[in-house]
């Protein structure tokens, strides 16, 4: 992580996560909350632009993220970027570097970040003597493998048109679940080379591309990002269903 922009405070006792507010997250037993505290380190804050994660790199904490914004990415060694996915509040990251020894993809602040961070050597203990919550790591596993194929499928089969709107559909709503949208409408904190980099296009493609989507009403550009102001336009054109509305765990 580069060490600018991040800092660790202790502000969030586990009895009193904020996550538990939002009726999409399953809530814990009470063992399950007392071993996760002792699990938890304390939490990171980062600035926008922060690496909480590099490419390469080991990783020696888990992270659960509590509020903001962040994005991962692979890059190329001429410096192109391909991001993989957004990073929304009860979204896990570094669980692929503390398994695997070393990260295979990077995670950026896209917004002031504020992550709970947990001790990876206690990942065994977490695997021994809480199987409910060694399954919650699975399924957040499974789960980003099932983002990242409807991600696929949309890049690979999707028009231009098609997959800007399923991506903000999308980012719509997963951040609706965790309390984001305010009067149905959404502020995300992305940049037009943002969003090239997502779909796989040049950013003059971009810029027409997303023009279409605010002549439709869809959304609108500001100068601190985009504005979701019509969901259902995005569904209809991405010719999607949304995302189902089981309950969903974290840590």
């Amino acid at each position: 992580m580069k060490n600018n922009g991040a800092s660790t405070v202790r502000q969030y006792p586990c009895e009193r996560c904020p996550l538990q507010n939002y009726p999409h997250f399953q809530q814990h037993e009470k063992d399950e909350v007392e071993f996760l505290s002792g699990f938890k380190m304390g939490e990171l804050v980062a600035d926008v632009g922060t690496t909480v994660l590099g490419e390469g790199r080991s990783s020696a904490h888990l992270f659960t993220v509590l509020s903001g914004w962040a994005f991962r990415y692979k890059t190329l060694e001429d410096g192109r970027r391909q991001i993989l996915n957004y990073v929304l509040p009860g979204d896990l990251i570094g669980l692929q570097g503390s398994l695997m020894k070393e990260m295979q993809h990077s995670v950026e602040a896209l917004s002031p970040l504020v992550m709970c961070m947990f001790q990876r050597d206690k990942l065994p203990a977490l695997f021994q003597s809480y199987p409910t919550i060694a399954y919650d790591i699975t399924w957040l596993a499974s789960r980003e493998e099932q983002m990242l194929d409807e991600i696929l499928l949309s890049v690979g089969r999707r028009s231009a048109l098609e997959r800007a709107a399923y991506l903000f559909a999308f980012i719509y709503q997963r951040a609706k679940s965790v309390g984001m949208v305010k009067n149905n409408t959404l502020m995300v904190p992305l940049r037009q080379q943002h969003v090239a980099d997502t779909l796989g296009l040049s950013i003059v493609h971009t810029n027409k591309t997303l023009k279409k989507l605010a002549a439709k009403g869809a959304l609108r550009w500001l100068d601190r990002g985009c504005e979701v102001i019509d969901h259902q336009i995005l569904l209809d054109i991405a010719k999607w269903q949304g995302l189902p509305p089981a309950p969903r765990p974290y840590i």
